[in-house]
């Protein structure tokens, strides 16, 4: 049977929602400085486009501040551009080789829309979850239609499935009520 329906090919398609989920919850601006808000960005270098991290190292110093070790010189004009291209409301303040950014305080109508932003992703990730879930179920079924498994077996194993869904949604919705809370902290 373990050859016709493998439910950890389920777990793991649906823990992959689950980690993209976190990812796109960690670049979203909470008022805190994460190294994970400018990773996306991207810079004109050596004649192609590059991830930041490719050209710099991000740290954390202190709580509301991030800082952009660029390794090249020549690079820092552009990272620093870079950075204020992407549309994320920052503005780095250059000094030699480091890109000093800080990170201002949230309005609330901001953080409001950041909620939003975060439901938005939360959803996302449950419909995900949901089609893993429909393509076992599928699998079940056509398993069941060809006579490779009983009745009874289908049933045990959607009841499986189910529990599955159920824990990673959970698991969804306790990722996004703890960035909900993180964002709405005054």
């Amino acid at each position: 049977m373990s050859e016709i329906f493998d439910i950890s090919d389920l777990k793991r398609r649906m823990q992959g929602a689950i980690a993209a989920l976190k990812h796109e919850l960690g670049g979203l601006r909470t008022g805190r400085a994460s190294a994970s808000l400018i990773e996306p960005v991207h810079v004109e270098a050596y004649g192609q486009s590059m991830p930041l991290n490719q050209v710099a190292t991000i740290s954390v110093p202190e709580s509301r501040m991030l800082s952009v070790q660029v390794w090249d010189k020549g690079m820092v004009n552009a990272v620093d551009r870079a950075i204020r291209d992407a549309n994320l409301g920052l503005s780095p303040t250059i000094e030699g080789l480091v890109l000093r950014i800080r990170i201002p305080e949230l309005n609330e109508q901001r953080r409001k829309e950041m909620a939003k932003v975060a439901h938005k992703y939360a959803e996302e990730a449950r419909v995900a979850v949901r089609h893993v879930r429909r393509d076992g179920i599928d699998i079940l079924k056509k398993s069941l239609k060809d006579k490779l498994i009983s009745e009874d077996e289908e049933k045990r194993y959607q009841a499986d499935v189910q529990k599955l869904t159920d824990q990673n949604i959970a698991d969804i919705d306790r990722a996004l009520a703890d960035k909900e809370k993180e964002i709405m902290q005054v």
